[in-house]
């Protein structure tokens, strides 16, 4: 209870009463330290907060709002792809006979190189390397890759931002669509819109005994002919070895700038690509 004689005060989200005031022939200028400190104490005590402190500056009036309502999880979107690079009109190919990368790539790790006519990466963990080219909205892209491990996992990315690479350990931010031939240790092909962990990817799970050629894991040394198309604005078609993978028709398919570029990728295996030929459609 507040003590006889003190008279209360009332302030915004507060209620305080006034400090005893001490005659100034009580007022005693040799007091110690920590007696000095009991009083300065007692007078602090005298403002007692009526409920929790509010937020925002220090006098300002509390406030309420209304809590926002939880919204349905949407994709990220990407930023505009890197600067201007030249648009596809005409067939384009690589064999990488040369001995550097050179302008027409841009790898996100230097672990990407060309080596014996290949564009070789290893442990690039989802870093991968863009053609410096921009896609129209229909395109097939063709191309060979080869994996030395019997993990398999080969990558690569379709109509992504031309930039961007893993910001964590699972590539759940992609830009692009994603083929995984092999993954997760060569027990499945994968056909993934941005996350290639989603519940809803395309996949298939591999058995060295099946006869079905796309249920088949990948051979450790053995070159694969890959061809990604879309040519209805929509559905993304993947085939290996002329062999259909998976085939994704696409509700809100990706196009345009953020999504008008084409890479390679990779986890940690050595990996090969070579041969690309990319022709509008």
């Amino acid at each position: 209870m507040p003590s006889a004689g003190r008279k209360p005060v009332h302030r915004a989200g507060a209620v305080c009463y006034d400090a005893p005031v001490l005659p100034a022939n009580r007022i005693d200028l040799g007091l110690s330290t920590a007696a000095s400190a009991v009083l300065l104490a007692t007078v602090c005590a005298a403002c007692v907060p009526n409920g929790p402190p509010a937020k925002g500056d220090a006098g300002a009036t509390a406030t309420t709002t209304e809590p926002r309502k939880p919204t349905k999880p949407t994709p990220p979107k990407p930023a505009a792809s890197m600067p201007p690079a030249p648009m596809l009109t005409a067939p384009f190919e690589d064999k990488f006979d040369r001995t550097v990368l050179g302008p027409d790539w841009y790898p996100l790790t230097s672990n990407w190189e060309v080596r014996d006519g290949k564009l070789c990466g290893k442990s690039v963990r989802n870093r991968g390397v863009w053609l410096n080219r921009t896609l129209p909205v229909n395109a097939r892209i063709e191309f060979e890759a080869v994996s030395s491990s019997p993990d398999g996992d080969l990558k690569a990315e379709f109509w992504g931002d031309g930039r961007s690479g893993a910001t964590q350990a699972s590539y759940t931010n992609a830009t692009s669509y994603l083929t995984i031939f092999g993954g997760w240790k060569n027990t499945f092909h994968v056909l993934a819109r941005i996350d290639e962990h989603a519940p809803d990817r395309l996949q298939v799970p591999l058995s060295a005994d099946s006869v079905e050629e796309r249920e088949k894991p990948v051979v450790a040394g053995r070159s694969y002919g890959f061809k990604v198309e879309r040519s209805d604005g929509k559905t993304i078609q993947w085939w290996v070895d002329g062999v259909l993978i998976h085939r994704l028709e696409d509700k809100q398919p990706m196009s345009g700038p953020g999504h008008d570029r084409f890479g390679f990728n990779d986890w940690e295996v050595p990996v090969c690509f070579d041969n690309l030929r990319v022709t509008p459609l």
